[in-house]
């Protein structure tokens, strides 16, 4: 086991990333349960960063809507590459429009679930999914 350790050869790539996409997953839908606490919508809407843009009530339910269902998707490892693709648009669009591009200091979540979103759009589900690549 040692050896495997530090050796640049992968452990288990199929399942590191199956690991990574479900807790992703639970994340991200845990995330967009938001959608179900119309208070807390309608705070978001208010933002000044949002309160500017067309139909900002839709656009937060739009949002918390694709963290769900998106999130949902990742966890069950079904459409895999479109969950990956619309939760980095969604999530880079949080970080460099509603929280003004701090990715290295105050927007790093929303960043961080971007990239993890692109490699789940680069790579697809891997092991432990309903395959749909």
């Amino acid at each position: 086991m040692a050896s495997k350790i530090f050796s640049s050869d992968p452990v288990s790539i199929e399942k590191g990333l199956a690991i990574v996409r479900i807790i992703t997953g639970l994340l991200m839908a845990y995330h967009g349960l938001e959608i179900f606490n119309r208070e807390l919508m309608v705070e978001y809407a208010n933002w000044d960063s949002i309160n500017g843009m067309p139909a900002p009530e839709f656009m937060v339910y739009l949002g918390k809507g694709l963290e769900l269902v998106m999130g949902l998707f990742l966890l069950l490892g079904v459409f895999t590459r479109l969950a990956g693709m619309l939760i980095t648009i969604n999530m880079l669009y949080i970080c460099f429009f509603v929280g003004g591009g701090k990715f290295w200091s105050a927007d790093q979540h929303p960043f961080m679930f971007a990239v993890i979103g692109f490699l789940f759009f680069m790579t697809g589900p891997g092991a432990w999914s309903i395959k749909s690549k």
